[in-house]
């Protein structure tokens, strides 16, 4: 048998975890990958993953890394996974990593969607997986606020660092868009901090009731103060869509 360096991009419904990042005496996805890894293989190597996702955030392509002596074809390794992990997780790929990958370090760009459900009465079928607004919200004030998002700013209004203190991230793209009585945040960064996207989301959904005027995001986002931004969004509309990587070869 031979030590693989395995890369694996994983879906979970987040409703019954605390996050990904394993906790004491509080089921994680972490800890749920590490167990399933741990039955398979007979080993207990650490799982590390692209970031953290928070209590109740879903991914649909959150990534994962790990080392692990098995010898089978890495194919065998993702059924045998899947075959005993719980019915809200599920590795999508999983394949060899290259040499000098890292899950987290080599990350580029991160890409998270938010959904809110804008209707007068709640949906029993969605509600794990959108934010229910019953009031009717403006597409043009969303999109319009959102703008000056884009770019390489200090996000300290919008949360805190998952490590250091350096609070400036890059936003590549933000913007909504509507499909029937959902409407949808879509923003790309660098990289989050914590609770970035669902403070983010909040926000602008002060903008988008009316409550708030356009102009009132760029203000906050200048203002560098935790305490000017509305409170986060819930956590069930949130997800960690995909992960992208620059080849460590160039």
């Amino acid at each position: 048998m031979s030590e693989h360096s395995v890369r694996a991009t994983v879906a979970y419904d987040g409703t019954a975890f605390l996050g990904f990042q394993w906790q004491t005496g509080g089921r994680t996805v972490q800890g749920v990958l590490e167990a399933a890894v741990a039955r398979v293989t007979q080993q207990e190597p650490r799982v590390v993953g692209s970031g953290r996702t928070d209590t109740g955030v879903h991914a649909q392509g959150q990534v994962i890394g790990f080392r692990v002596t098995w010898g089978h074809p890495l194919a065998d390794l993702q059924r045998a996974l899947n075959a005993v992990l719980p019915a809200d997780v599920a590795i999508l790929e999983l394949g060899p990593a290259e040499p000098g990958w890292h899950p987290r370090f080599s990350a580029r760009r991160r890409f998270y969607r938010y959904t809110v459900l804008n209707r007068p009465v709640r949906s029993p079928l969605e509600r794990r997986y959108a934010h229910l607004v019953s009031v009717p919200l403006d597409l043009a004030a969303l999109c319009a606020a959102a703008e000056p998002l884009v770019g390489q700013h200090d996000f300290a209004s919008f949360g805190q660092p998952t490590q250091g203190d350096s609070t400036v991230r890059v936003i590549y793209a933000a913007g909504w868009q509507r499909e029937g009585d959902r409407f949808i945040f879509d923003v790309v960064g660098n990289a989050f901090l914590r609770s970035m996207v669902r403070s983010l989301v909040g926000t602008l959904l002060q903008v988008g009731t009316g409550r708030w005027p356009v102009g009132r995001v760029a203000e906050i986002l200048a203002g560098r103060d935790r305490a000017l931004a509305a409170a986060p969004a819930p956590a069930c509309g949130l997800c960690l869509m995909k992960v992208e990587y620059e080849s460590v070869r160039e």
